[in-house]
């Protein structure tokens, strides 16, 4: 009886008859964190402000649901995107919860911490809380070619880590001096967020290691085994409402890159403005490929 009640009120198209219905704003966060080249664009702050700020303002929002696959990046965009969203789960005072495709790792770890609680499948790679960087070295490559590096610069240490110059080990510690600065950031943030739920010290938590779901949960890096779909009808109901917020994108991608080819009003080539950016994306995604593999994605 009460059940043919409500079926019939929420057909009506009087509002206010209607039963309320729980609705869950889902954010995705997936790819490299940061910005990845000209055409390719990672996850940041300034891409990713208004969405926030719309998950949190939907009407009759029960909650925040944070759909993560990312291999990491960017620890300052990490920790920007981290901390817009607890800002705005504060002030709405409204629940936040992780869930872990393939992969949040680094600094999509980062990202799953903002949450209040935090889900993957058994077999999502979970962890990496540490800090990297790579490069290549050309200094001897380019002697044997016969090309000789001249550069000049005010400031003596404005050169530090060039790749065509041999190795100086004073640039090396200066570089390993500023990673464990935004380690200690790291793990500081995973402590705050995580808190008595972390079941390992940090020898093991925070040597930049990483696990299936199953063992992070074992860690307390995570609170269970779950996906999203199913974890917001057990919690909010059969009819709860899953609303993917999605962000605008910009007129040059919506212009040139729509189906992976340019406007017709270029017939078919891309613009002037554009050779010169093929480089440099190409490198990105490169570059961006790297992390992924880190993880054997």
């Amino acid at each position: 009886m009460i059940d043919g009640l409500r079926t019939f009120l929420s057909r009506l198209p009087i509002g206010p008859l209607r039963p309320a219905v729980p609705v869950v704003a889902v954010l995705r966060l997936g790819g490299v964190i940061g910005q990845v080249g000209p055409l390719r664009t990672g996850l940041s702050l300034q891409r990713l402000a208004g969405q926030i700020e719309r998950a949190f303002s939907l009407p009759g929002v029960k909650a925040v649901a944070l759909s993560i696959n990312s291999p990491g990046g960017s620890p300052v965009q990490s920790s920007l995107i981290a901390r817009r969203i607890r800002q705005l789960a504060t002030e709405k005072k409204v629940p936040v919860v992780a869930f872990a495709e393939d992969v949040a790792a680094s600094g999509g770890y980062w990202l799953a911490c903002a949450a209040d609680e935090i889900y993957a499948d058994a077999s999502s790679i979970i962890g990496s809380i540490g800090v990297i960087a790579a490069s290549f070295g050309f200094a001897e490559m380019i002697e044997k070619i016969g090309v000789k590096r001249r550069i000049y610069t005010a400031g003596e240490r404005k050169s530090i880590l060039d790749p065509f110059r041999p190795e100086n080990p004073d640039d090396v510690e200066r570089l390993k001096s500023i990673q464990a600065e935004i380690h200690a950031g790291f793990q500081a943030w995973v402590r705050e967020r995580r808190g008595d739920r972390l079941r390992a010290g940090p020898e093991e938590l925070f040597n930049g290691e990483f696990w299936t779901g199953k063992r992070a949960l074992e860690l307390g890096l995570i609170d269970g085994l779950d996906d999203l779909r199913s974890a917001m009808r057990r919690r909010f109901g059969d009819e709860v409402r899953l609303r993917v917020v999605g962000g605008d994108r910009s007129w040059l991608r919506r212009r040139f890159l729509a189906g992976g080819s340019f406007a017709p009003a270029f017939g078919g080539q891309p613009p002037s403005i554009l050779p010169v950016s093929w480089a440099e994306d190409l490198l990105a995604a490169v570059e961006a490929r790297s992390l992924w593999n880190r993880f054997g994605l």
